[in-house]
């Protein structure tokens, strides 16, 4: 299980997440709902090792993460997919998928292995792979994105915003991408503003507001909760 208790971050002097209390038992989805700045970010660096929170712990089976370096998070099966993809976009499709496998560099075979799975799962990045990442529309970049967080044959996926910026029809071809990752036996911490199509896969979630989370409860308990709906759902 990966685990978050009370754990709380600062930017400077500000503190962006609060004593937050977040769990991820194998084999879920879970969301986090928020707006912008409301501490979703903030809370996947800090499980990434990227920023040290300044009190609480971050459990992985027991084993505090608190401290741990980056690199040894990745080895010990958490891999985030951050918001905005972040892609090495003079590169190609494949060398980016490359980069994600990189944990297992000297296992050749094993790297060939991933790669033909991303492409199985992602048909459009072997038409394209030797096609630079920047070049790509945003959809597919996405799927880069994502492909390149399964090289590293992640137990835990931070998704960070996977459908910022994405058309309708990819948005629900994207969410049906992360269920059929899940339900391949990948856990899965989902940050989002898209509510409605989150929580359709979703078992679970939080509702994040200026570092805090507000409300919890399963998918359903969120969809039916009428402030949910009128902040996050509009309906």
């Amino acid at each position: 299980m990966l685990k978050l208790n009370n754990v709380s971050v600062n930017y400077g002097a500000f503190t962006a997440v609060k004593s937050i209390n977040i769990d991820v038992s194998p084999g879920e989805i879970v969301v986090l709902l928020g707006s912008n700045g409301a501490g979703k970010t903030t809370t996947f660096d800090a499980i990434s090792g990227l920023n040290k929170p300044i009190s609480g712990e971050i459990l992985l089976n027991d084993r505090n993460l608190v401290g741990v370096p980056p690199d040894q998070i990745v080895n010990l099966g958490i891999i985030q997919c951050a918001e905005g993809r972040k892609l090495f976009s003079g590169m190609s499709v494949e060398e980016n998928l490359i980069m994600g496998g990189y944990v297992h560099r000297k296992k050749k075979s094993h790297v060939k292995r991933l790669l033909d799975e991303v492409y199985e799962m992602f048909p459009i990045l072997q038409e394209k792979r030797n096609e630079s990442a920047g070049s790509l529309s945003g959809g597919q970049q996405q799927m880069v994105a994502i492909g390149r967080a399964l090289m590293g044959e992640p137990k835990y996926m931070l998704l960070d915003e996977p459908s910022m910026g994405l058309a309708p029809l990819i948005v629900e071809q994207m969410f049906e991408k992360i269920k059929q990752i899940n339900e391949s036996g990948t856990s899965i911490l989902l940050a989002e503003q898209n509510a409605n199509a989150a929580l359709k896969i979703a078992d679970r979630g939080y509702v994040f507001e200026n570092g805090e989370i507000v409300v919890d409860g399963t998918a359903g308990e969120l969809l039916s909760n009428e402030d949910v709906r009128k902040a996050y759902i509009g309906a």
